[in-house]
């Protein structure tokens, strides 16, 4: 299994990481705002777990949109364990 890590940066507003964990990562709007908040104040967080295949799919996912929206947002996949 591999961990979707997205990482901080300085210019990516909150609102758009909220709306990318929402609608990627499938996730409710409080969870969202949570995993956001770690980015945030911890410079990266875990967006979910998954089969390697699915992992690299949701990562490539965020960074072509961030990119189709002009946002530095990074996602990495990350060996869980």
């Amino acid at each position: 299994m591999f961990k979707v890590v997205m990482f901080n940066d300085d210019y990516t507003p909150m609102d758009f990481v909220v709306e990318v964990l929402e609608g990627i990562f499938n996730h409710n709007r409080e969870v969202a705002t949570r995993i956001m908040l770690a980015v945030h104040t911890e410079g990266r967080a875990v967006c979910g777990v998954y089969t390697r295949d699915v992992a690299e799919t949701k990562a490539m996912q965020v960074n072509q949109y961030a990119r189709e929206c002009q946002h530095p947002l990074l996602c990495e996949i990350e060996k869980d364990g």
